[in-house]
């Protein structure tokens, strides 16, 4: 009897009738004949209501008291569902990330897993039991509770899929997969139906929220496939999905996906190399992930995640310390990210020429860029980033 690995969103678990609705799905799967491991997100905006609170009670949560906050919102839906699987006539139990067997590193907020020992999972499997786990958590070396980032649910998923031998990981959302742009920026963006690892890594790292980049990273070691759905379509009919997977057929070369990242914040200013070397010990040591680091003629420049930085007003006060400028959401030079991704990107100079082209035409000014065969990304004001997404959307993925 064949294991899948079912994931199911916020927004698939946000009240009781759609806790329900899951239910009935998980039902469907397991008399299908599968053994079902389900891997569930808080409920709702339940995460962002719980940090909100954090940061009512102080601007600087110490990371290691997040984690014990944050990972009750998992727990709440894990016992809600199995509660609603038992109604349903259905044998289930859940399970904490820590009792699932997830081993994490000691870095709080944004853990790594490092190795699943899902032992007790697999002796519940064979009972015939339906095991439901509460994602984006699992237990450090040291026997403390971690959490996985922002998405780490995903990453559950995916690792929990790798460790039980799984055919598939099916990771369901309120979107029936993936697309070439955010269909509520772009109207006209193009849904995707099978797709390899890499360019969805590269999506994912510039902020598409389908699936998180650590989980598509995780299933490209592992080979596992992953089907991205929708909760809300029917369970006895076929529906559109993506499919991902090592297999995917390749696309030619060109832009296939326009993807914005307004949650980030913008590093820069003039330093010298022994300045510059401070700085790169202070976000390391502040647990600051920087991202498109340029370094060049006595200036830096650099992007802060901001959804893996909660603490982000200390950390910028640190980072500010030895001279740089960080821009933050909120603020009139705010900034976000647009970034054009596909494969042989830098084969020849179109691309870059027309996305330059685009911004020109908007009057958008571009702060900095970055090209690879794989990803342009264009720093730009965070009100323009809307605009400049449909204009390279329709140039490069609606012709």
């Amino acid at each position: 009897m064949s294991v899948i690995v079912q994931k199911y969103g916020g927004s698939s678990v946000a009240d009781l009738e759609r806790i329900g609705l899951v239910a009935d799905r998980v039902v469907a799967a397991k008399r299908a004949g599968h053994r079902v491991c389900v891997v569930v997100s808080a409920m709702g905006k339940t995460t962002d209501q719980l940090l909100g609170l954090a940061r009512q009670a102080s601007t600087s949560p110490p990371r290691r008291e997040l984690d014990m906050l944050l990972s009750v919102g998992e727990r709440t839906t894990m016992a809600l569902l199995a509660i609603a699987l038992h109604a349903r006539g259905e044998d289930a139990i859940s399970f904490t990330g820590s009792q699932s067997g997830i081993i994490t590193n000691d870095r709080h907020f944004d853990a790594r897993i490092i190795e699943v020992r899902p032992f007790r999972i697999e002796d519940e499997l064979s009972r015939g039991r339906i095991v439901i786990v509460a994602g984006y958590q699992g237990m450090s070396y040291r026997r403390e509770i971690t959490t996985l980032g922002r998405g780490g649910s995903d990453t559950t998923a995916v690792a929990l899929a790798a460790a039980l031998n799984a055919e598939r990981c099916e990771i369901y959302s309120d979107v029936d997969g993936v697309y070439s742009a955010d269909p509520r920026v772009v109207p006209a963006a193009r849904h995707i139906g099978t797709m390899g690892y890499e360019e969805l890594q590269e999506m994912a790292e510039s902020g598409a929220k389908v699936l998180n980049a650590e989980a598509v990273a995780f299933a490209k070691r592992e080979r596992i496939a992953i089907y991205a759905r929708r909760t809300s379509d029917p369970v006895d009919a076929e529906a559109r999905e993506t499919v991902v997977r090592a297999e995917a057929p390749r696309e030619a070369q060109g832009v296939r996906a326009v993807v914005g990242d307004a949650q980030i914040a913008w590093v820069h200013g003039a330093l010298d190399e022994g300045s510059l070397a401070a700085l790169l010990a202070t976000a390391d040591e502040a647990q600051v992930p920087l991202r498109e680091l340029r370094a060049e003629g006595g200036r830096v420049s650099a992007i802060v995640s901001l959804l893996r930085v909660p603490d982000w007003e200390r950390a910028r006060a640190r980072l500010e310390a030895h001279g740089v400028t960080c821009t933050a959401p909120g603020a009139d030079t705010s900034v976000s990210l647009v970034s054009l991704v596909g494969d042989g990107l830098t084969q020849d100079g179109r691309v870059l020429r027309g996305a330059f082209d685009e911004a020109r035409a908007a009057n958008i000014t571009v702060r900095s860029v970055t090209a690879t065969p794989f990803r342009v990304s264009m720093l730009v004001g965070a009100g323009e980033a809307d605009a400049l997404t449909r204009r390279l959307h329709a140039r490069f993925c609606e012709a």
